[in-house]
């Protein structure tokens, strides 16, 4: 595998990982990947909500969580409430229910500028994977491994995959953006 290859699998990680991040910003439908980023502690250690209970979104602006273990319901939704989501979990037998209200203007520019930030961040990362691997072929060059026009070419895809990458992640942010400010 070329060092070009190898920091496309990187840069193609990092942009994975802002779409994750994404999902855990709040629109005003009822999304179940809404609650992806909340860990609950049950059983002595840390878990991913998902691992717990099922999470469905009956109506536009609800969701349902039935766990899997009818004992872990507090837990869960002490852990909802700790996800600072701007919502609040009602326990209602052995399920939660969270309503999701509806966001308000000044709500729905914070979000935006927080999925910025990450947006942001997700390009940074992508340009340090893209530094990191131009320095591993300027060093073959220098160490006499490859000639200067394979090292060119090198570079030239890595700035590729970068290029790509960058325009994937604005519009993943574009899409998301538009959905948070729909009313």
């Amino acid at each position: 595998m070329s060092l070009a290859d190898e920091s496309k699998s990187k840069m193609g990680a990092a942009v994975e990982h802002f779409k994750t991040e994404l999902k855990g910003l709040r629109s005003s439908r009822a999304q179940p990947a809404l609650l992806d980023v909340v860990v609950v502690e049950v059983y002595g250690s840390p878990m991913p909500i998902k691992n717990l209970a099922h999470v469905t979104a009956p109506e536009s602006r609800q969701l349902l969580v039935s766990p899997f273990d009818p004992q872990t319901v507090a837990a869960i939704a002490k852990g909802i409430e700790r996800a600072n989501l701007g919502v609040m979990p009602i326990v209602e037998g052995n399920a939660i229910r969270v309503s999701i209200p509806p966001m308000d203007e000044d709500r729905r520019k914070k979000t935006v500028q927080q999925g910025k930030k990450m947006a942001e961040e997700a390009k940074i990362a992508v340009r340090e994977v893209r530094r990191k691997y131009n320095e591993l072929v300027r060093k073959q060059k220098a160490d006499g491994d490859i000639t200067e026009d394979v090292m060119k070419k090198q570079e030239t895809l890595i700035q590729t995959h970068t290029d790509q990458m960058i325009k994937e992640i604005d519009a993943l942010f574009a899409a998301k953006e538009k959905e948070i400010l729909t009313v």
